[in-house]
C-alpha cells in the first residue's frame, strides 16, 4: 500500500499554518482511496530527545572502540530510519523558528542523517519524493533587509535533496503573522491568498505523487 510520512514540528497546536497545509496533503492522499495510508510523526508532541552522543552520528561499523552507544539509542534512531525508508511519499511542516527549523525538526534530523547509512557515498533515498512546508512569519523577500535570513530553507534542501538525493517539493508561505504583528498588517491578505495557493499547489502533488 502507497505510505505516506506525515511530519510535523510546529509548537502551535492550534493556528500553525505548516499543520494546515500538511494536513491539507495527508487529507489528499488519502482521498486516493483506501489503500494510501498515512503515517504520523508529531515531533512536537512526542519529541525525539537530543542525541544522547556524538557517536550516534556514525554508522556502528565507522565507529571507534571508545564510541559506545547504548542499545536503547541506536534503536531509537533506528526506528525513525526505518519509517523514512518505509515511505513512498514524505511530507514534512516546518515552521521557520528564529530564522531555522525548530530544534524538535533538528532533533529528527539529527537522526536521519547518518554517513554510511542515508548518505555518504550511499543513497537509498533517492527519488523519493519529499514535500517541505515551510511557514515564515515575516517576509524575506530580495531586497528587503532580512533577505538571507531564511536558513531553514536552506537546511532542508542540503540535507534532503542534496545528500539524501530526494526528490524535493518546497512550498513557502510567507508573513504568517501579519494578523498578529502590526507592521506586517498591510500584507495580510496576500499572506492569506498565499496560503490558500499553498493548499491548491499541495492538494495537486499529493492526488500525484507516489
Amino acid at each position: 500500500m502507497p505510505t505516506l510520512l506525515h511530519i510535523d514540528s510546529s509548537a502551535d497546536l492550534a493556528h500553525s499554518r505548516s499543520r494546515e497545509l500538511t494536513a491539507a496533503f495527508a487529507d489528499a492522499w488519502r482521498a486516493r482511496g483506501p489503500e494510501y495510508t498515512v503515517v504520523r510523526r508529531d515531533l512536537h508532541v512526542d519529541q525525539l530527545p537530543h542525541l544522547e552522543t556524538s557517536a550516534l552520528h556514525w554508522a556502528a561499523a565507522d565507529r571507534t572502540a571508545d564510541e559506545v552507544v547504548a542499545p536503547e539509542d541506536d534503536q531509537r534512531r533506528q526506528e525513525v530510519i526505518d519509517e523514512l525508508l518505509a515511505a513512498d511519499v514524505v511530507v514534512i511542516g516546518a515552521p521557520l523558528y528564529n530564522y531555522t527549523v525548530p530544534s524538535t525538526l533538528k532533533a529528527w534530523i539529527d537522526r536521519v542523517h547518518v554517513p554510511g547509512v542515508l548518505t555518504g557515498g550511499v543513497q537509498p533515498l533517492a527519488g523519493k519524493p519529499v514535500v517541505t512546508v515551510v511557514s515564515r512569519g515575516g517576509t524575506y523577500d530580495a531586497g528587503t533587509p532580512t533577505e538571507g535570513w531564511d536558513h531553514g530553507s536552506p537546511v532542508l534542501q542540503i540535507v534532503l535533496g542534496a545528500a539524501f538525493g530526494m526528490k524535493h517539493y518546497p512550498v513557502t508561505v510567507s508573513a504568517t503573522l501579519a494578523d498578529r504583528l502590526p507592521d506586517l498588517a498591510p500584507l495580510a491578505e496576500h499572506a492569506r491568498a498565499e496560503v490558500a495557493d499553498a493548499r491548491v499547489t499541495l492538494e495537486r502533488l499529493a492526488t500525484t505523487l507516489g
